[in-house]
């Protein structure tokens, strides 16, 4: 049962999966569907490996489900379709065996032979890596195959409006092509019977009931079914006919598709059929700037991400602003990592109101009950420095620094010890430190020196960290004055760290141990000479 004041404030938050959500309350003013639910549906491209876009449109379309559910007590359904009818274009440039591949250009992606030899073709390879990824995160969905749905008959009856509706379609897209894509253009893409491609060529509509077409095939004139899996749809038509033949009422897409959902939506609507609800998300981009693209592989894969980071971090980022177009590299994970426990800190104590707009309450997955000790920021400047290369030590200086702290009692910390390690295995670079300034010197030989009398310990009511962070605080104010204070954080991690950005020095300190510390304080000095 849902609490009557979180669904109040559902009613009323500006957080956009309930503004996406109270569509479908628009969508039935009078309750349920005639279906008795409500569809929510992803489509997915198997001529490519799962990526991050993949993923995150699945993510995001779960989050609107979810805040339906806190708005209303109709049934939900999602299901995952793979087009894995489509005809392969090109070959990947990210998938082993290309030059087979090559020769089954055309072809449905279900019926070419899987170039890692592990599945019954290649769209069974890639739907399997769909499906366990989505598996591994908890997702509740439906898969469904558009091969299965072609050649078990479900589609035979859209198939047969699609026929039936053949010249309004034509009236819908024929004004969107160019002129010699008009002459060759049909809704329609039957199978060739002698080499299994998919054709791009004109059809006439011989028995719409009983689903007969006919085309031209290598000089040869067909006449053959569009049924049991001999022919499939133009992607726009497809789209929009799996929309009426399975009931689908919320789809997201990319706002690269704009046009074709529009399209789409007015086919939808030949078809005697109503467009779903929805909104078009901005795209992932790498760190050059382009469009995230399964064929080339380019930005972040999801294993990478998982290597660096918790699956919450990057359900966390996928949240934030889903209208602007954001770059996805290894450089953002750190920073999506501290802000989704920043979020988590706040969440325990803000009122429900305020709760529904944190990004945490949309995540499909529990929000912690306690936070972190330490940031995921603060273990990568541990990890950089000499002698801290294996989670072993790491542990080391975290039980020096709280030794309540332990692998078994704060698994999540745990897991970021080993995302920090494997990052800076795999992208740290040696701390490029510099000499320190005359002026730097001085203010860095009065912290080694007010550390030497105080190391933040033997004062119950406070904490080590926040004794060490008063004393960096108020060196720097004497040498820097209040509004210099960044350029003293600055120089400490410029210096001691090699690093123009850093954590905060005081926890720093504290974790790292005093003795450690001044020793790099000696150093950055003796670097003066």
């Amino acid at each position: 049962m849902i609490d009557p004041a979180l669904r109040a404030a559902a009613m009323a938050s500006k957080a956009w999966p309930y503004e996406e959500a109270r569509k479908l309350l628009a969508r039935y003013p009078d309750g349920a569907p005639a279906k008795g639910h409500i569809l929510f549906e992803t489509g997915y491209g198997p001529s490519g490996l799962p990526h991050i876009g993949t993923f995150n449109e699945v993510l995001r379309t779960t989050m609107v489900r979810r805040a339906f559910a806190e708005l209303s007590d109709v049934p939900t359904r999602l299901v995952a379709f793979s087009d894995d009818m489509d005809g392969l274009r090109k070959v990947p440039d990210n998938v082993p065996n290309q030059a087979m591949l090559a020769e089954h250009l055309g072809k449905p992606l279900s019926r070419i032979p899987d170039p890692f030899g592990t599945h019954e073709s290649f769209a069974h390879h890639n739907n399997a890596l769909l499906r366990q990824f989505l598996d591994r995160f908890g997702f509740d969905y439906e898969f469904v195959s558009a091969t299965d749905c072609y050649t078990s008959g479900r589609f035979d009856e859209a198939l047969r409006g699609v026929l039936r509706h053949f010249d309004a379609i034509m009236g819908v897209m024929l004004p969107t092509l160019r002129a010699e894509r008009q002459a060759t253009y049909s809704p329609v893409l039957p199978i060739s019977p002698t080499s299994g491609i998919v054709l791009q060529v004109p059809v006439e509509v011989i028995d719409a009931e009983a689903g007969i077409i006919a085309f031209e095939d290598e000089g040869r004139r067909i006449e053959q079914s569009v049924l049991g899996g001999k022919a499939k749809l133009q992607w726009k038509v497809d789209w929009a006919m799996r929309w009426v033949a399975l009931g689908v009422d919320y789809e997201m897409a990319g706002k690269d598709l704009i046009d074709s959902v529009i399209q789409s939506g007015k086919i939808a609507r030949v078809l005697g059929g109503r467009p779903p609800e929805g909104f078009n998300y901005e795209m992932f981009l790498d760190e050059a700037g382009q469009k995230i693209s399964k064929s080339k592989g380019n930005g972040l894969s999801l294993d990478q991400w998982l290597t660096y980071g918790p699956p919450e971090s990057l359900a966390f980022y996928a949240y934030r602003e889903p209208k602007k177009a954001k770059q996805l590299h290894i450089g953002v994970i750190p920073r999506a990592i501290d802000e989704y426990w920043q979020s988590v800190d706040r969440y325990a104590a803000q009122p429900v109101e305020q709760r529904l707009g944190n990004p945490v309450h949309h995540i499909p997955f529990p929000v912690p009950t306690g936070g972190l000790p330490v940031t995921f920021g603060l273990l990568l400047n541990l990890v950089s420095l000499p002698g801290v290369g294996d989670a072993e030590t790491v542990w080391g200086f975290l039980q020096r620094y709280d030794a309540a702290l332990s692998p078994e009692t704060h698994p999540a910390l745990a897991a970021l010890v080993d995302h920090a390690l494997a990052y800076e295995r795999d992208y740290g670079t040696p701390p490029q430190r510099r000499a320190p300034t005359p002026e730097e010197a001085a203010a860095l030989a009065e912290l080694d020196a007010v550390l030497a009398k105080d190391d933040g310990t033997g004062r119950a009511d406070e904490d080590p960290a926040a004794v060490l962070q008063n004393h960096v605080y108020e060196i720097g104010k004497a040498h820097y004055g209040k509004e210099g204070l960044r350029d003293w954080f600055k120089a400490l991690y410029e210096t001691l760290l090699g690093s123009s950005q850093g954590p905060r020095m005081g926890s720093f300190i504290a974790l790292y141990g005093v003795e450690n510390s001044r020793r790099l304080i000696a150093e950055a000095l003796a670097a003066r000479g």
